[in-house]
């Protein structure tokens, strides 16, 4: 029995666009989220050896510059605050070593001038490598 005699029958299609897209995207995934290997054409063992490691360590002097512009050198404390004596107690912290790094930690309210002096003292010396010890803020 065919109860709908007047009705016309659609078509029915499959649409390929939709489906085109979803493969595409599923493809640009893979290839963004593959991780490819290299693989080398050369197979090489590498020699091994034993070394003793470096006996030299770097020698760090650190300076500490407070708020009221006093200098301490590796824990010394100096009486004058002159470029001079700055620079006498840096060369007597390194004690010969070479290269040393001076390690200036200054406090946050201490003057511009008095970290410019340690500077000035490790040049008189003849000290190149200088750093700034800092802390992680803790705010923002």
């Amino acid at each position: 029995m065919n109860f709908q005699r007047g009705k016309r029958h659609e078509e029915l299609e499959i649409n390929f666009i939709p489906l085109i897209d979803v493969l595409l995207v599923i493809i640009i995934f893979l290839i963004v989220s593959a991780s490819f290997s290299r693989t080398n054409e050369l197979q090489i063992n590498l020699p091994t050896a034993t070394a003793n490691a470096p006996q030299d360590k770097p020698v760090m002097i650190e300076v500490g510059v407070d708020a009221t512009g006093k200098y301490v050198v590796n824990g010394k404390t100096l009486s004058d605050s002159t470029v001079a004596v700055i620079s006498a107690a840096l060369q007597a912290a390194a004690a010969g070593g070479k290269e040393p790094t001076i390690v200036i930690n200054a406090d946050a309210k201490t003057t511009h001038q008095s970290v410019i002096n340690v500077m000035e003292a490790s040049r008189v010396a003849g000290f190149t490598h200088i750093t700034f010890a800092t802390q992680a803020s803790s705010g923002n």
